[in-house]
């Protein structure tokens, strides 16, 4: 691939990364709210379906946004094999650490924040 189509791919991986994050972020705070709003004292089954949603989110948010992450990584890579590269390919090789973050630790974040939600509704 050349340079230019490496970018344009890497601005494609660098909007599924921040559109999969929207929707699981969303619902978490909604959630925080409707807790504040006394969720916790509703009935078991409602509570376990609000838990159920939280998770099909959050799992299918992680997926996507690894996936994502991924390929970011991988035209990451290729940017950094070429034998020259523009002001701006070098910028998007130095976001390499950026990349792992979003592969990691904002999937962790989620899953902690979860379980935190769990906690209050639950216990």
């Amino acid at each position: 691939m050349t340079e230019s189509e490496l970018i344009a791919q890497w601005n494609t991986a660098r909007w599924h990364i921040i559109v999969s994050q929207l929707a699981p972020t969303f619902l978490l705070a909604v959630t925080v709210w409707m807790l504040v709003d006394g969720l916790a004292e509703t009935e078991l089954p409602v509570r376990l379906a609000a838990a159920g949603i939280l998770l099909a989110s959050g799992v299918l948010g992680a997926i996507t946004q690894f996936a994502a992450a991924s390929e970011g990584r991988a035209i990451i890579e290729s940017l950094r094999s070429l034998p020259s590269s523009s002001t701006l390919s070098r910028r998007i090789v130095a976001m390499g650490r950026g990349v792992e973050i979003v592969r990691f630790v904002t999937p962790t974040i989620f899953v902690l924040t979860f379980f935190a939600l769990l906690w209050a509704l639950f216990l």
